[in-house]
């Protein structure tokens, strides 16, 4: 029930240059520090190191410090692109709520849900935008600026079929295959588009500044969520603008899914046009060496890091972690709507936990930032999952409040305090014909599954913080 949805790629980020290898996939071998080196006489010298990842020669590279006003113009273009990426993030996210409106089954919900995978999946082909680019162009712009035209045509046309998907104009039920593929497709593109804007981040701004790049990520993120999700809901409803934004009532929202889609799939097209003539990428630093020789080199760095035992019981401990908190993350909103909470209503709960998202990290950063950086996310657990409890209370409860003409303050209020728990830490009046409802005897053996989680293998996890810089080095043989 998060209102928003944070993404990192994992790809190493590397500076841009004019580098040799940039079709032909020719590059210079590994430089030590990243991972043990079993060749450390190989070719290269100091200006084939990273600037943000080494220190460089300042006798070959003297350099000036940069203040953040000198870079202010990078730092609000990388915000833009993040509020960009949120926007297909926001849409997606909003397209269950409309489903549940429309008495899509749980298991259609379910299947919908793969359109998210892209994101957590991007790591397969990150190498790939990585590695393969065009040198006279820019490395980044080379897939920022095609993906970014692919997502802003393919927004427009998706506008023109987006109703028919949803069965808005024959009354049918909607087709949650093609939808369900049709957004796949669109945050496959949103993820290429991250992993672009991600390594860019690194090499736009200089040494001095780019730690802005992970405020521009987290805000920008943010920001698009809430327009693609929070803002489009609140217009598209004929009720809320009605009753808040209109003097005389009318039969649909101001906006619709479709218009939403075209204007920004304009705004895409434009924003893009505008980067592609107008913004080069930073060339300062003359980098003639690549870090893996090519895309094959590259993937098997990759399989040989994932490999490594500590970092694949770490990969299987936060792939398990969660299992505990999916009812109350996934199903719970749908369940509100389902009860008869207006989805809009139920989106616009989200504003007063943006500033709440923006606090909250920097509250927490200096419990992460030590040493033990995993005892914050384990002390937490068993509260979070306690609230998957308080989730399924609040469903029950929500049945029966008396909502003839729409929820009571009151109610909104006490739902709203439970986001704020839960971002803190992470039909009994009609006829029914099932003696208990799935959703909370799912609630119940999530939790159970959680509280094992967090006895069993919780303790591993935490000595995972303990395990020597050995442990998270790969060795390599050239």
């Amino acid at each position: 029930m998060s209102p928003t949805i944070s993404h990192k790629d994992s790809s190493r980020q590397r500076r841009p240059g004019t580098f040799s290898h940039a079709l032909d996939m020719k590059s210079g071998p590994l430089p030590p520090g990243g991972w043990d080196d079993s060749h450390p006489d190989s070719v290269g010298g100091e200006g084939d190191r990273e600037a943000l990842l080494r220190d460089l020669d300042t006798g070959d590279f003297p350099k000036v410090p940069r203040s953040c006003r000198a870079e202010l113009s990078s730092i609000l273009l990388l915000l833009f692109l993040y509020v960009l990426q949120g926007i297909p993030l926001g849409l997606a996210g909003s397209i269950p709520l409309i489903l549940q409106s429309k008495n899509v089954s749980y298991t259609d919900q379910a299947f919908f849900s793969f359109v998210f995978w892209p994101f957590s999946l991007k790591l397969l082909w990150a190498p790939l935008v990585d590695a393969v680019y065009f040198k006279n162009f820019g490395r980044r712009k080379s897939w920022l600026v095609p993906t970014q035209y692919i997502l802003g045509f393919f927004m427009m046309y998706l506008s023109t079929q987006v109703d028919h998907l949803l069965g808005n104009n024959d009354g049918r039920t909607p087709d949650v295959v093609a939808l369900t593929v049709t957004f796949f497709l669109f945050e496959f593109l949103a993820a290429t588009q991250d992993i672009a804007v991600d390594g860019w981040a690194l090499t736009m701004l200089s040494r001095e500044n780019v730690g802005y790049a992970s405020t521009c990520n987290s805000v920008g993120q943010t920001a698009g969520y809430f327009l693609g999700n929070v803002l489009f809901l609140a217009l598209e409803s004929a009720d809320f603008c009605n009753k808040y934004l209109r003097f005389q009532p009318q039969p649909r929202g101001i906006v619709t899914l479709s218009d939403f889609l075209f204007f920004w799939g304009t705004i895409f097209l434009i924003t893009t046009t505008l980067v592609a003539l107008l913004k080069k990428e930073n060339k300062e630093v003359s980098v003639v060496k690549e870090e893996t020789q090519g895309i094959t080199d590259t993937y098997k760095l990759l399989f040989a890091i994932i490999k490594m035992p500590a970092v694949l019981t770490f990969c299987l401990l936060i792939l398990t972690a969660k299992i505990g908190f999916s009812a109350a993350d996934a199903v719970t909103g749908l369940k509100l709507v389902e009860e008869g909470v207006p989805k809009e209503h139920l989106a616009l709960l989200a504003v007063p936990m943006v500033p709440l998202q923006i606090i909250l990290p920097l509250i927490i950063s200096k419990y992460t930032a030590g040493p033990q950086p995993l005892n914050i996310f384990y002390k937490a657990m068993p509260y979070r999952l306690l609230l998957g409890l308080e989730y399924a209370l609040l469903v029950w409860w929500t049945s029966k409040v008396e909502h003839q003409g729409g929820f009571p303050i009151y109610y909104y209020i006490i739902v709203l305090l439970s986001y704020a728990l839960h971002q803190l830490c992470k039909k009994v009046g009609g006829s029914c014909i099932t003696a208990l409802d799935g959703y909370y005897v799912e609630s119940i053996i999530c939790v159970f599954i959680g509280f094992g989680w967090w006895f069993f293998l919780g303790p591993k996890f935490k000595r995972l913080q303990d395990e020597g810089p050995s442990s998270w080095k790969c060795k390599r043989n050239n």
